[in-house]
């Protein structure tokens, strides 16, 4: 009754459903993979984070670049404040406000995007304290430039002169005259009434929408190993079915030969 599955057509469903159900558990358990990274990467960066409050602020110069392994960690760095901008639209405690950012210009000639501190509201230049004047030293959490649409952060264009949406390099340079370092500082203790800015995990190492695509990519695959599986036993079904009637004669062996009515 089964002899079928040696037909041509019957090798060529066959070899698909053994290549097909490896490379479907396969796939998934590669996006499980990158799902239980991101969950390692987040748990890593918010110990990160945490320890990062306590241990001794180190010179910028330092911990440069930027990346997974000193985002978030204390640096100092000294010079003296510039150009201030607002950075609309940021939540804090949530509330919606704005980030007071000034240029700390250093004697390496680059100047550092520093955020000073948060205020609710509408960004207001009027409202914003002034930065203080002379020489001077910040300390506080290295963080990487931003992405505009990642993490929350604004794409939004045409904003007004003084304000930008995403503290980075790429976003301050036609806005600042100063060589810029690719990286900014929230300081520990905000100025001047201000609410301090929290450190926030480096990119890719969020549970952000992105590690849930992982999460729901790896279920698509596994459904789909499954699905074949399905469709490989409802096909055997089914022949074996109509190999049956048609050993007892209700079905022609072959549909091609049965007769056609004449009219």
């Amino acid at each position: 009754m089964y002899r079928f599955l040696l037909t041509p057509r019957w090798w060529g469903i066959n070899v698909f459903v053994l290549l097909a159900i490896p490379f479907c558990v396969f796939m998934g358990s590669w996006q499980l993979s990158r799902f239980e990274g991101r969950v390692q990467d987040h748990r890593a960066a918010s110990e990160q984070a945490a320890s990062g409050r306590d241990e001794a602020a180190r010179p910028l110069a330092t911990m440069l670049p930027v990346d997974k392994g000193t985002s978030g960690r204390r640096v100092t760095a000294s010079g003296r404040y510039g150009e201030q901008l607002l950075v609309p639209g940021r939540e804090l405690d949530g509330k919606r406000g704005f980030y007071v950012l000034t240029l700390l210009r250093t004697d390496s000639g680059k100047a550092l995007p520093v955020v000073r501190g948060w205020l609710p509201g509408t960004a207001d230049a009027g409202r914003a304290p002034a930065a203080p004047a002379g020489e001077v030293t910040v300390t506080g959490a290295l963080q990487a430039s931003e992405t505009p649409g990642d993490n929350g952060v604004s794409a939004q264009g045409g904003l007004p002169a003084g304000q930008t949406a995403a503290i980075s390099s790429a976003s301050l340079v036609n806005l600042v005259p100063y060589r810029l370092y690719d990286a900014w500082v929230t300081l520990d203790e905000a100025d001047a009434g201000m609410k301090a800015v929290p450190a926030s995990a480096p990119d890719g190492t969020g549970l952000d929408l992105k590690a849930f695509q992982n999460l729901g990519y790896t279920g698509e695959w596994f459904v789909f190993a499954g699905f074949v599986v399905f469709m490989w036993f409802r096909l055997l079904r089914r022949e074996v079915e109509f190999q049956r009637d048609a050993a007892l004669g209700l079905v022609p062996e072959n549909p091609e030969q049965t007769p056609v009515p004449s009219g």
